[in-house]
């Protein structure tokens, strides 16, 4: 008879015996007893990958199911019953294998007779072998709650620290490099003028690397950084905050400057590669910000131009006029009619243009935050 051999074992039953190894080795010894022969084998370590045993499960069923007939398969062999069912919904999977392609399932230790005897035995060890499971979940994720109400994390720390493993009194401390890394993530994210791909750029050239195989800072990876309190002192747990007992890389200052970049609340200056962005500069007639774009034309020669315009972000309304300004003009302009610039920047920080553009403008365009910033432009 041919036959499947599956074989599984986490961390702990590595301890007790029950090794990869010896369960192949204890299968395979069923097999020549029998005369069988194993036709394909099926390994997983379940401490190997978080659901990795799920995976492996069903690509197994699904092999099964397949290849049934042309492998003349009779049976799934096992070292117990609690090796390859953990839970009654795989159990019964399994019997149904035998209904539709004639796999039995077949075990070195447990044997389970004909008839219905057979069947209330086989049932009665699943459901013990589901509540051993299901205890054990219960058990892990209380001893996790604990060791988090202790101020530290359970599992593998962020990026800025190590795991200690057996160190009971800091079982997480900071990562030297990684940790400068961090704190000069959020010294430069809190000027206000980085997008994550300026800040990437930048600790590239800087020589910070997020790790060997990927040196470059993902989007998703700075996110999770800025956005971690654990850099604070702080564990998020089950969607709670506790306490941390790990030591900070950034004080609470900083991470709530960064915050409010992040939220919106304190938006980026300038763009990177445009120093008139970021509400600089505003509409004399509505208010608004003055937005720019990029403008390409090919002409005739194929040859390719491109200008930069500033333009009201509500030109489109109903009588609104419309304000375009190529920004290689503002400077001039701004020269031309700094001399009408009104209003105490000491005591408001805001300065308006009140005086008239250049008539083939037609409209008005104001300036904040500062007179100085303004000046300090030209």
């Amino acid at each position: 008879m041919n036959v499947v051999a599956w074989a599984r074992v986490s961390s702990k039953d590595q301890t007790e015996g029950y090794s990869i190894d010896a369960q192949l080795r204890a299968m395979r010894s069923k097999v020549d007893r029998e005369g069988w022969h194993i036709t394909r084998e099926f390994v997983v370590a379940e401490s190997a990958k978080r659901g990795a045993e799920r995976a492996e499960f069903n690509n197994m069923f699904r092999w099964v199911t397949q290849n049934a007939r042309s492998q003349k398969l009779g049976a799934i062999l096992s070292h117990k019953l609690d090796r390859v069912c953990r839970n009654m919904r795989d159990a019964v999977r399994l019997q149904e294998l035998e209904d539709t392609c004639g796999v039995q399932l077949a075990f070195v230790e447990n044997q389970f007779g004909p008839g219905a005897a057979g069947q209330l035995s086989f049932n009665v060890m699943a459901a013990v072998a589901q509540y051993y499971s299901d205890n054990l979940k219960t058990e892990t994720a209380k001893g996790m709650d604990e060791k988090v109400r202790q101020g530290w994390l359970p599992g593998l720390a962020p990026f800025g620290y190590v795991n200690v493993p057996g160190n009971r009194e800091e079982p997480i401390r900071p990562q030297p490099e990684e940790a400068a890394t961090v704190v000069r993530i959020f010294d430069l994210y809190a000027r206000g003028n980085m997008t994550f791909k300026r800040l990437a750029d930048t600790l590239l050239k800087e020589g910070r690397i997020f790790q060997p195989s990927t040196p470059r800072f993902a989007r998703t990876s700075l996110s999770n950084v800025l956005n971690n309190r654990f850099y604070i002192g702080s564990l998020v747990w089950g969607g709670k905050v506790f306490p941390g007992k790990q030591r900070p890389l950034v004080s609470h200052d900083l991470f709530a400057a960064c915050q409010a970049i992040l939220n919106g609340r304190n938006h980026r200056k300038t763009h990177p590669n445009l120093p008139y962005s970021g509400g600089l500069l505003r509409c004399a007639h509505c208010g608004s910000a003055a937005t720019p774009e990029k403008i390409r034309r090919t002409l005739k020669d194929g040859s390719v131009t491109e200008h930069i315009y500033f333009k009201c972000c509500k030109n489109n309304w109903p009588n609104h006029p419309k304000v375009r300004w190529r920004l290689e003009d503002l400077p001039c302009a701004a020269g031309r009619n700094a001399r009408t610039i009104r209003g105490n920047a000491g005591r408001t920080g805001n300065a308006t243009w009140s005086g008239s553009w250049p008539r083939s403008r037609s409209t008005t365009i104001s300036t904040a935050p500062s007179i100085a910033s303004m000046l300090a432009t030209f």
